[in-house]
């Protein structure tokens, strides 16, 4: 088992990119996967606080600009531009509130993994992404409140975050007492069951968007293009505004833009909207397709610089 999946690791991006395809092309597929969705959110965030080193997190809690600045920037910020945005574009309320969630959850649990597939460092998109889902049981519902519009109690959303991730967290802790070594020694097999819960999650989430699609081609379109510039913004964000080298700020990027949108969505439930759900359902695209793109960049990038 451990060969098969180290061998997924290197094939990550293409692997993570096909998912969604394949959930949008198959929807039996899709509607199979689709009960599984909670278990590989708390797969993927297990996984992500499996692989914390608690050195890297001591290192990281004396750089302020670890952590304070950059989850107060993915958690705060970034949230507030994008619903800011949204109204000055005149977007539909129920779409701001869409992508105000979207982008109020952490960074994607999954990004420290793609990171290393990518050849970036994983350290610091890791220690983020915890201590960006320690804050998210009291930013997310304030933002949700703040933006308005859900069939849910601030209180019961900040509850039902807090029990996703707490019990996670306790399962993380437990193992780490009894297995700290093992764990270490065998990372990239967490890496790997991480990018496998990826793969179900990203054909779980096309669950009846095909349905939807046809119901409302521009609606979908709509939800789309706006996950995709949402996207790409926030990374060109992190690449372009934020200091160090390419590798850094390619990091940085990715922290801002690839979101565990099913953190929050699991936690919403049935108060998710169809319409918020379709956007939810779009954000995927980009989380998963861009970063083959990057690696690719990255790719011609190295071999410029080997001329």
């Amino acid at each position: 088992m451990r060969p098969s999946l180290l061998r997924v690791i290197p094939r990550g991006p293409t692997l993570l990119a096909l998912g969604v395809l394949l959930g949008l092309a198959f929807p039996a597929l899709a509607d199979l996967a689709r009960p599984l969705m909670p278990m590989t959110i708390f797969l993927i965030v297990l996984g992500t606080l499996l692989r914390i080193d608690s050195q890297a997190v001591i290192a990281a809690l004396r750089r302020p600009s670890l952590s304070l600045l950059l989850p107060a920037i993915v958690m705060v910020a970034c949230p507030v531009l994008v619903g800011a945005a949204g109204y000055g574009l005149n977007l539909a309320p129920e779409i701001t509130l869409a992508i105000v969630l979207a982008v109020s959850a952490p960074p994607s649990s999954g990004t420290a993994a793609v990171a290393r597939m990518l050849g970036l460092d994983g350290a610091v998109p890791l220690v983020v992404t915890v201590l960006s889902m320690v804050l998210a049981p009291i930013t997310v519902p304030l933002l949700a409140s703040w933006f308005g519009g859900l069939e849910i109690s601030s209180l019961e959303l900040a509850l039902r975050l807090a029990l996703l991730i707490g019990s996670a967290e306790g399962v993380a802790l437990l193992a780490r007492r009894q297995a700290a070594s093992m764990l270490a020694a065998h990372g990239e097999v967490v890496d790997g069951i991480i990018v496998m819960a990826l793969l179900v999650f990203a054909v779980a989430t096309m669950a009846g968007i095909r349905a939807q699609i046809a119901a409302d081609v521009q609606a979908a379109l709509l939800c789309l293009g706006l996950a995709f510039a949402c996207n790409l913004g926030l990374q060109a964000t992190g690449v372009l505004l934020l200091p160090g080298n390419l590798g850094q700020r390619l990091t940085v990027g990715l922290i801002l833009g690839n979101r565990n949108v099913g953190l929050v969505w699991s936690a919403l439930g049935t108060a998710a909207s169809p319409r918020i759900a379709l956007y939810f359902a779009a954000a995927q695209f980009p989380i998963y397709l861009l970063p083959r793109l990057i690696e690719t960049l990255i790719g011609q990038d190295t071999g410029k610089a080997k001329l």
